[in-house]
């Protein structure tokens, strides 16, 4: 049976807490702040940093190093270096939002995808907890996290713009999540590019004009931000079906919105 001790008792570390509880691991009461660290290595497997990113090395550097004991943190953007002076170091970021210790028990055994690094231990770790395992080293983390935000992080704040914009139509955001989901499954099905439609993908200006006319300014950067994203996304995937070898499939004639 893994034993392990996890320092910092928010969201992130009751979660990983309970899941692993489930998948049959020891798991010692958690660690928060006014806690001596000092031990905190000693006699587990496993050492869990489930803190802020900001506060990873000095609850690092706070804990004697234990040679048999592996330190992790579950940061998506930090490095190993963070975790000096152990000797056994490893990170596990879950792709998965964990709003509450409740919803993130029982995501992380949801068969997510975890991010490791450094020692076995953390994709062993992974498997137990019946996630999809990718590696990514330090150099990488900064442009992986950055594409896990994008993807969970501005995805949440995109639908508060549309939240807000139909709320000028007199419509809820639950009319709309219906259209999001779809799109989200067709991109995992068809691509991105294939994926597309609606007036910056067709090159409809004077939609795209009415729809300005009547935004609040405050929305206009937002709106204009994605316009730029799907014409880039448009020009990309018509550049790539035009090339004569490849094997992609055209885009289907479809429009959604």
């Amino acid at each position: 049976m893994l034993s392990v001790r996890i320092v910092g008792p928010g969201r992130a570390g009751r979660s990983l807490a309970g899941a692993l509880v489930d998948v049959g691991c020891d798991v010692h009461p958690l660690l928060g702040p006014d806690n001596d660290l000092k031990a905190a290595a000693d006699g587990v497997d496993l050492l869990v940093l489930a803190t802020p990113d900001a506060a990873i090395a000095s609850s690092a550097a706070a804990v004697a190093p234990c040679a048999a004991t592996v330190v992790v943190h579950l940061s998506g953007a930090m490095g190993l270096d963070v975790l000096a002076p152990h000797p056994r170091r490893a990170s596990l970021h879950p792709l998965a939002p964990l709003p509450s210790a409740e919803v993130g028990r029982v995501r992380l055994r949801s068969g997510i995808t975890y991010a490791v690094a450094g020692d076995p231990l953390a994709r062993e770790l992974a498997v137990l907890l019946g996630g999809r395992v990718v590696e990514v080293d330090d150099g990488k983390r900064a442009a992986y996290h950055a594409a896990a935000c994008i993807a969970s992080n501005h995805l949440v704040a995109l639908l508060g713009q549309v939240q807000r914009v139909a709320a000028g139509a007199g419509l809820e955001l639950d009319a709309f999540l219906p259209l999001a989901r779809a799109a989200l499954v067709d991109v995992a099905e068809l691509g991105a590019g294939t994926a597309l439609t609606g007036p910056a993908a067709r090159g409809d200006d004077a939609t795209l004009a009415r729809h300005r006319a009547v935004l609040d300014p405050e929305e206009l950067p937002g709106y204009d931000a994605g316009v730029a994203l799907a014409r880039r996304l448009a020009a990309s995937a018509s550049a790539t079906a035009q090339q004569p070898t490849s094997r992609r499939p055209r885009p289907k004639e479809k429009d959604r919105v």
